[in-house]
Formats: C-alpha cells, sequence, structure tokens
C-alpha cells in the first residue's frame, strides 16, 4: 500500500480511543442514508463530517460490508431496533446501535462497549436531534417529515368518515420579504404559526412544510364536521393586521379542505385533494376556504391542458396582437397599445391573465415576448410617424439578462425608431434586484425608449420608485377610475396621482375609461391620456386603418363617441 494511503475499510469515529462512554456519538440519517444531523462528538471526530450530505458508508465504511448493510436494510423494514458489534483491529468491540422511527430517520448510536456489551448513550442528545430534524427551526411546529409521517400513519382509514387535511397558504406574503426584508418575513411567519395554533386549539396539529405553506391534520370523525368551522375561523383571524416593528401588515391565508376516505385514501391523493381545494380557494379570489369536490378537478385538468397547449402555441401561430387606442384629450389619437392574445383550437380566445403566469412559470415568456415586440414594431411601421407603440413587458421578461440588447437589436432589426416605443412594467418587478433593476431602465432611456409605471396605485405603489427610477409616464389603474364620478375618495387620489406625477416631470394615463363623464372630468383635470372603451376596445391589425382614417378627420371633444369602433 503507498505511504499515503490510509485504509478505510475498518473505521469507524477516532474518539473509540479515548471516549470514557459519558458522551455517546449520535448522528441522524434520511432513508438515503445521507446525514441529516449529528451530535457534537460525531462533528468533531468523523473526518468527512465538515461536507455536506455525507453518506452513512462513506462515515462508517466498515458498515459498507454486504451482511452489516443487510441489517441495516433489516432495521428501516421491520423498524425493529438492532445493536451490531464489530471487532475493530487494536480497538476492541465498538458498538453501533441501530434504530428507524416513523418520521424516517435512521438512528445511529456508536460508542465503545460497555464491560456487558451494552451502549453508553446520551438519551437526552438523542432527543434533542430527534426533535431537531422533526420540527422547524423557525416556527417550532412540527415540519414536512413530521407532517408525511403523521399522515402515512393515520391512512388508509377504515372508518367511514377518517381524518380530515387542510392546507393552508398565506395571502400577500411576498410582499413582506420583498419591501421589509426577511428579517420581517420570519416574524410574520412566528406570529402566523402562534395565530393558526391558537385557533386549532387541541382539535388538530399543525405542520409549516415550507416557506409560507402549513398544514392541518384533524383525526377523528367529529372533527370532519367542525373543519369547515375552523376554516372560516382561520381565515377570519387573518383578517386582522399583524404588527411588526410598529408597522401593521395585512397577510391572509388561503385554505384548502379534504377529508378521508371520502376524497383520498392514501397520504398522496388526500394531499393533491387539499392542494386542488386550495387553487379553487385562490381562483375565487384568496383570503377563503373550500372543501375539495370532484367538479374542481375539471378546473385543474383544463388548466393542465393549457400548460401543455402553451408550449407549442407560438409554433402554431396561435398567438395574435389586438391594439387599443390612446388618446389625448379631447380626442387626439397618439398611439396604440399592444396587448397580446391566444386563441386556442378547441377553447377559443383565452384571456392574458389566465396564460401569461403559466408563462412566466414554464420560462416561455422570453420567446412570447421577442415574438410579441417584432410583430408589434412592424405593425407599427404602418402606423402615422408620430404615433406610438406601447409593449407590456412582464416581470419575468424585465428581470432576464440581456433584456436591453434583445431589444435595441430587435429595433434595428425592423427599422422602428426607439423614440416611438413605449415599454409598460408593473411595480411588482421593481421589488427584485434594485441595482439592476436601475441599471435596464436607464440604459431603455438612453436608447430613447419610453418607460411607463403600470397599475399604479394597486401594488406597493413606493414613492421611492418615483423618484429612483427614471419614468417617463404613470398609468392609473382602472380600480380607481370605475367609481370616479361616484367616489370622491377615488377623485382625491387621481387628483393627487396627476398633481405628483406632473411635479415630477411626468405623464399620465388614465385606463378604463368607459364613460364620456370620466373622460371630460380627466381633461379638466390635467390627464394627458385616455385609454378605455369610451374610445374604443382593442382592435385587431386589420382594423387599424380605419380607425385612423377616421380619428384623423376628428379633433374635437364630441369626437369620443364618434371614435368608439364598430361592434
Amino acid at each position: 500500500m503507498p505511504e499515503n494511503r490510509v485504509d478505510r475499510s475498518q473505521q469507524v469515529p477516532q474518539d473509540f480511543e479515548s471516549d470514557n462512554g459519558l458522551e455517546a456519538v449520535i448522528s441522524l440519517w434520511d432513508l438515503d442514508l445521507k446525514l441529516l444531523d449529528s451530535s457534537k462528538k460525531f462533528r468533531e471526530h468523523i473526518g468527512l463530517a465538515s461536507r455536506k450530505r455525507v453518506t452513512l458508508w462513506e462515515a462508517y465504511p466498515v458498515l459498507a460490508k454486504p451482511a452489516l448493510a443487510a441489517l441495516i436494510r433489516q432495521v428501516i423494514d421491520t423498524s425493529e431496533p438492532r445493536t451490531i458489534q464489530v471487532d475493530v483491529p487494536k480497538q476492541g468491540k465498538c458498538n453501533f446501535l441501530v434504530s428507524y422511527i416513523r418520521t424516517g430517520l435512521l438512528i445511529i448510536e456508536t460508542n465503545r462497549a460497555n464491560a456487558d456489551g451494552s451502549l453508553s448513550s446520551d438519551d437526552n442528545e438523542k432527543a434533542r436531534l430527534i426533535h431537531q430534524a422533526t420540527h422547524d427551526a423557525l416556527t417550532g411546529l412540527p415540519n414536512r417529515r413530521q407532517f408525511s409521517a403523521e399522515l402515512a400513519e393515520l391512512l388508509p382509514s377504515n372508518c367511514k368518515i377518517g381524518p380530515v387535511l387542510m392546507q393552508l397558504d398565506l395571502d400577500d406574503f411576498k410582499p413582506v420579504n420583498d419591501t421589509l426584508g426577511h428579517g420581517a418575513g420570519d416574524i410574520v411567519l412566528k406570529l402566523a404559526a402562534e395565530r393558526i395554533k391558537e385557533t386549532l386549539g387541541r382539535e388538530g396539529t399543525v405542520y409549516r412544510l415550507a416557506g409560507d405553506e402549513f398544514a392541518i391534520i384533524q383525526a377523528g370523525p367529529q372533527q370532519a364536521f367542525e373543519a369547515e368551522r375552523l376554516a372560516e375561523a382561520l381565515v377570519a383571524e387573518f383578517k386582522k393586521p399583524f404588527t411588526v416593528n410598529g408597522i401593521s401588515l395585512f397577510v391572509g391565508v388561503s385554505v384548502g379542505i379534504a377529508i378521508a376516505p371520502r376524497d383520498g385514501n392514501e397520504s398522496e391523493q388526500l394531499m393533491k385533494a387539499a392542494d386542488v381545494a386550495l387553487y379553487a380557494a385562490k381562483k375565487e379570489g384568496r383570503r377563503r376556504a373550500r372543501t375539495f369536490d370532484p367538479g374542481m378537478l375539471i378546473v385543474v385538468e383544463q388548466r393542465e391542458l393549457l400548460r401543455r397547449s402553451l408550449r407549442v402555441a407560438l409554433q402554431r401561430d396561435e398567438f395574435f396582437i389586438e391594439y387599443q387606442p390612446l388618446v389625448e384629450p379631447p380626442s387626439t389619437v397618439v398611439g396604440f397599445e399592444a396587448l397580446l392574445r391566444w386563441r386556442h383550437p378547441t377553447l377559443g380566445i383565452i384571456p392574458p391573465a389566465a396564460f401569461i403566469p403559466m408563462a412566466e412559470a414554464d420560462s416561455l415568456m422570453r420567446e412570447i415576448g421577442q415574438w410579441m415586440l417584432e410583430e408589434a414594431c412592424r405593425e407599427a411601421l404602418a402606423w402615422p410617424a408620430h404615433y406610438s407603440l406601447a409593449v407590456n413587458l412582464s416581470p419575468a421578461e424585465f428581470l432576464m439578462p440581456g433584456l436591453t440588447d434583445r431589444i435595441s437589436q430587435t429595433l434595428d432589426i425592423v427599422g422602428f425608431p426607439a423614440e416611438r416605443l413605449e415599454l409598460e412594467i408593473t411595480e411588482g418587478v421593481l421589488l427584485e434586484r434594485t441595482i439592476n433593476n436601475l441599471d435596464t431602465l436607464n440604459t431603455l432611456n438612453v436608447l430613447g425608449i419610453q418607460i411607463s409605471l403600470d397599475d399604479f396605485g394597486t401594488e406597493y405603489s413606493s414613492l421611492s420608485y418615483l423618484k429612483n427610477f427614471p419614468f417617463d409616464t404613470i398609468k392609473i389603474d382602472r380600480y380607481f377610475i370605475r367609481d370616479l364620478m361616484q367616489d370622491s375618495k377615488s377623485q382625491t387620489i387621481v387628483r393627487s396621482v396627476i398633481g405628483l406625477a406632473h411635479g415630477l416631470g411626468m405623464r399620465v394615463t388614465a385606463e378604463g375609461v368607459e364613460t364620456p363623464q370620466q373622460a371630460t372630468w380627466l381633461h379638466k383635470e390635467g390627464c394627458d391620456r385616455l385609454q378605455g372603451y369610451c374610445i374604443s376596445p382593442p382592435l385587431s391589425a386589420d382594423r387599424l386603418d380605419a380607425f385612423i382614417r377616421q380619428a384623423t378627420r376628428m379633433q374635437s371633444t364630441s369626437a369620443f363617441d364618434e371614435l368608439r369602433a364598430e361592434p
């Protein structure tokens, strides 16, 4: 054997040479036999312990022998503990007490054998490690490992009504992390865990699965009848604010409920049913509870159909663009906003709100967005030279590397002037990677491209965005325009935004203008541009020529009615 090589075939912890039996060497392993946690003694003396995901065979090569490895597998299969005694040259007999618990943990206690062959161990240390491996460090709640084990223990159920499973998701939690930092987010998670436990009382067990996802298991048939009441109580409790560093934060909760064996009699089935019910609660507006119904699966199946179809929609030429006019009051058309549409071959027109989040999640928006930008620029070349083109950038597109180069190259290839292009982004894209975002916007600004802050007032509305980012236009969301003539608060907000924007040298566009009265009021208050069905609904590309010719002839306030496109 070469001098610099070490024979590890009989390796056991070095502390057997001097251990006095007062401190046990304890390690916890998952079912793939990879290290999860260990005692201080183990970490100090196993040479490979500093590496992540150390395997059992790397830590204890002696146990890798086929006969000993088979004994360890037998412990996992039978859940019966076993002491494996190994003769180590020059050290004598060493014991490995191997135990398996239902949470999917393999526990190995190693020590020099006592005179009677028994193993000295520290039960307190073992209990601490087990608790640490089965509980969430932040909230102290049982974790996903414990959840999976306890749900599997309750299923399958032979009762007519078995355990109840609730899946919980916090609503509007991400903005807390993004705007106040992860420290504030952690405080909210702790407070949320306490609020769930207090509401639940002794009616079940709550678990933290991951991030802002929680679960509740209620055992016993009587709990099934109380599940909806409890879920509604949870929703009501989360309507109360959380106070973090003196700031009141509103973070709601959505709940999906599934009952065994009706909705599933295996863990995976019941979890899927609860998840489908949770998705239904989210889809219906969040901050509510829904119990699983087989009809919900139709919605999920349609969603998966859309997801599969979306991956080939661009290649099948199913996308098209409509254009909604932008008007300077009283009636001067100054451009159009390009709006992406999807014509599904069997389901018909799919609204953007239904497919764009899917495209973002599946990393399809770069390709789709590139097609839209190039197609819209080509079509806009036929418009009057002073007309602008507004194109929305999804958050996923904006955060992709190389955005400015791609846009610049597209404009060069098409031959569309940069100063005629206006890119619309929402406040949400500014919450992450602030320095990179500022660089991106400044580069676009240098290219001569106009930047519009879309849906202003509906998301986070930090005034620091207006100070730090180079916006040319603020778009007031339709939410504030809808009740403009009946709601004095909406009027005050819109009037204030117009004054604020003009004071910062920015234009203001009002979205969702649906009546001449709204248009007249906005004109009087100095709103720079109007957009909405009062002027025209979105138009297909083949209708733009007629609309532009008609718009050119009209330059009076009364033109609003005439400018409406024909059905």
